[in-house]
């Protein structure tokens, strides 16, 4: 009987964690969709906006396209962020208590950097095609249209472009950022949580009756340690993200179809062509003025969600 309960409670968390992981990721998305489109235009020197920056970009789009082309890839976004935020929590949760105790040398709660990094890796294999088809829906221009629909993207990239293997192009570069990017996300968040209880208990943190801890943080101190841990994270894999967008895109103009034939090759070919700050860091800017935002708006709905749904003792490892 207590077997059976343990089975329940579990399995109750598993479901709440998904539904968590998953709002708390379209939350964090939708919030930097115009961003998000701005980055991959920039990331893969489009001949339309490539000479703009930041701003000037976003005002191109709305004044060459419409203010809804700020948002376009969006829905293909979300039905990828949704499994795909939802995996990487969970996984999270489940790793870190299976890791609980395990040692890295000389770095305190890195067994938090091996679950996120873990959690980050399972998230990417499970739902990758699908950030490919969203990137090639962002990409496209208002006028020069060339896929109507995640269904179509696929089925086009599928028969034109090899089969699966076009839409797992830029997977390995991918899966080697993932590993510093939601390793360092996780760790700086969760260290920063802990900080946050141990130094600003009265400031950063409030009292709650179902933590076994008695605190959980306050908004703002979601928000910021979200926020510090999003900055970290990207400054280590950005040069990776870099790399997998220009060969996920390379077959979408005659120009940049070199860039899609491996990973080593293309981090070559973006650092001869165009250096490292104008190349391997290109739209590193407007990617803190993402990525702060995305991930402290993560975290924060991830940790508000798993209150409401009084998840906060977590899951039980025998």
């Amino acid at each position: 009987m207590a077997l059976k309960i343990e089975q329940k409670n579990d399995l109750d968390f598993i479901l709440k964690s998904l539904l968590a992981g998953g709002i708390a990721g379209m939350c964090s998305k939708t919030a930097v969709a115009p961003l998000d489109r701005i980055k991959i235009l920039l990331q893969a020197q489009s001949s339309h906006y490539k000479h703009h920056g930041v701003f000037g970009g976003l005002t191109a789009i709305v004044r060459k396209e419409s203010l809804l082309a700020l948002y376009k890839g969006n829905g293909a976004q979300m039905v990828r962020i949704f499994p795909y935020a939802a995996t990487q929590f969970t996984s999270f949760e489940i790793y870190k208590k299976y890791l609980s105790g395990f040692h890295v040398p000389w770095v305190q709660h890195g067994d938090k950097f091996v679950a996120g990094a873990g959690a980050g890796v399972t998230a990417v294999t499970l739902t990758y095609p699908l950030d490919t088809i969203r990137a090639r829906l962002a990409y496209q221009v208002t006028g020069e249209h060339r896929y109507q629909g995640i269904a179509h993207t696929a089925a086009t990239m599928f028969k034109t472009e090899g089969g699966i293997r076009a839409l797992y192009r830029g997977f390995v570069p991918t899966m080697m950022g993932m590993v510093p990017y939601a390793g360092f996300s996780f760790y700086c968040f969760e260290s920063l949580k802990f900080l946050c209880m141990k130094y600003l208990p009265t400031t950063l943190c409030r009292p709650c009756d179902r933590n076994t801890g008695g605190l959980v943080l306050t908004v703002p101190g979601k928000l910021l340690c979200g926020g510090l841990a999003g900055a970290a994270a990207q400054s280590v894999s950005y040069p990776l993200d870099v790399t997998r967008r220009r060969m996920q895109l390379a077959c979408m103009e005659p120009a940049t179809e070199h860039f899609g034939t491996g990973m080593i090759k293309t981090l070559r070919l973006i650092y001869h062509e165009n250096g490292v700050v104008k190349g391997l860091y290109r739209g590193m800017s407007i990617n803190y003025l993402r990525a702060v935002p995305m991930v402290a708006t993560s975290f924060s709905t991830y940790e508000l969600t798993k209150q409401l749904l009084q998840l906060d003792t977590g899951l039980k490892v025998s």
